[in-house]
């Protein structure tokens, strides 16, 4: 058997273990991903996908960063989100796809003030942001979530790079964590009571219907990078200032 013939089996079983477990949730397919990211006017949106990637050597310790397990009812708080960003990159069946945006972001900010390369911790933040829209990534992977998520993850991915100006921005401001908090808790519900609608009618989520959410994901997204560019402008006054010279 060549080597190539190998490693095609490989990694068909690395994605058919992913698919097949249980609590795994998948994420909108890559090119879902990339549109997302390149609508919100990231300029490395070619990395967007690359917390997918990970799952295939780091597994469950990964795969519980793009997901929460939530009742049909529940209400989503921005204090929920901190609780979530203490279990990032953690075990944790039940999911932590909010505190996950929290915690790649952290990262991202303490990289970017040691003076560090930290755009790795950003393409992470910005897969999970477009997890956040994905409405089966907010329920348990019950016999609906399972029969329905692969259509789901890919029911405008084909071509959605070359579609990306379809995603519809609107002005979200961020100035803090517990902003960002907010628009997460806001964001989540709303994918939520989506998922849940879609779970008691028994149907898969409308075309129509994913480029709204995929909306939602850009324009937090943009939201962010612009918070990122203000402070990052603001740190390199700070030091200018105390080092003149």
């Amino acid at each position: 058997m060549s080597q190539r013939i190998v490693f095609a089996a490989g990694v068909l079983a690395c994605l058919v273990v992913t698919v097949l477990r249980p609590g795994s949730g998948g994420a909108w397919y890559d090119e879902t991903h990339l549109a997302i990211a390149k609508a919100a006017g990231w300029r490395k949106w070619y990395h967007a996908a690359g917390a997918d990637i990970a799952k295939l050597k780091l597994g469950e310790v990964e795969r519980h960063n793009h997901y929460a397990n939530n009742a049909c009812g529940a209400r989503i708080t921005p204090a929920a989100v901190f609780a979530q960003a203490e279990r990032y990159d953690r075990l944790d069946p039940q999911g932590h796809l909010y505190g996950a945006i929290l915690g790649a972001l952290r990262g991202y900010r303490d990289f970017r003030a040691r003076g560090l390369y930290a755009d790795y911790h950003l393409a992470y933040a910005a897969h999970y942001l477009g997890d956040l829209s994905q409405p089966l990534h907010h329920i348990p992977h019950n016999d609906y979530n399972r029969r329905h998520h692969a259509a789901t993850d890919g029911i405008v991915d084909r071509g959605a790079l070359k579609q990306a100006k379809r995603i519809a921005l609107y002005p979200i401001v961020i100035a803090s964590e517990e902003d960002l908090a907010r628009e997460i808790a806001r964001i989540a519900q709303l994918s939520l009571d989506l998922a849940c609608t879609l779970q008691r009618e028994d149907r898969i989520l409308a075309a129509a219907e994913a480029w709204v959410q995929l909306g939602h994901s850009a324009s937090l997204l943009r939201a962010v990078l612009d918070w990122l560019e203000r402070e990052g402008k603001a740190e390199k006054r700070a030091g200018e200032t105390k080092d003149p010279g």
